[in-house]
């Protein structure tokens, strides 16, 4: 009985096998442990979790949302950044177009105003030329009605009679000088 004695009393004395009683009472107070938690606190820690997963998905729509209205502003932003390159190319050529332009109707009034110019001092040449050769009519006309008066020995001073000679001279030289610059 020895043996049996020692049997039963290291059964009893086994820390991991519970006694019945213990067995029960502990199933019992678990019991009401995991229905008062299920009743009460349960809901609670559903309920946050529910707010929380709202939460993040509410904050992922408005993620969506925000990045596509940022899309919406960057594709807008490219088309007016892309409108204004083409509106500064066109009012570069517009410049362009006008400077040629205008650098082109400079040179033909630089051209015009030259041919004026060039033109008057033809016309004030002429008239120069004109009035010495009337002034120089005069002069000769004078010097040889003085010459011929001395050797004739009498004056000749008949304007009438003294313009016809003077002319008659002078056309005399003016028919020489032409055709020798004509014999050239």
């Amino acid at each position: 009985m020895n043996a049996l004695y020692v049997a039963a009393e290291a059964e009893a004395q086994n820390p991991l096998v519970p006694h019945l009683d213990e067995l029960i009472i502990g199933l019992i107070a678990f019991a009401i442990v995991f229905g008062f938690l299920a009743k009460k606190l349960l809901p609670n820690i559903n309920k946050v979790l529910d707010e929380r997963r709202e939460a993040i998905e509410g904050g992922i729509e408005k993620a969506e949302e925000a990045k596509t209205e940022a899309q919406s502003v960057l594709e807008q932003y490219k088309a007016q950044l892309a409108e204004a390159r083409h509106e500064a190319a066109r009012l570069r050529q517009e410049a362009t177009e006008q400077g040629a332009t205008i650098i082109q109707e400079m040179k033909a009034e630089g051209q015009r105003q030259r041919e004026e110019i060039v033109a008057a001092g033809h016309a004030q040449i002429e008239a120069d030329r004109k009035a010495a050769a009337s002034a120089l009519r005069q002069d000769v006309g004078k010097l040889a009605t003085d010459l011929a008066g001395k050797l004739v020995g009498e004056s000749l001073e008949d304007s009438a009679r003294q313009s016809r000679t003077i002319d008659r001279f002078l056309d005399e030289l003016e028919d020489g000088a032409s055709t020798a610059e004509a014999a050239r």
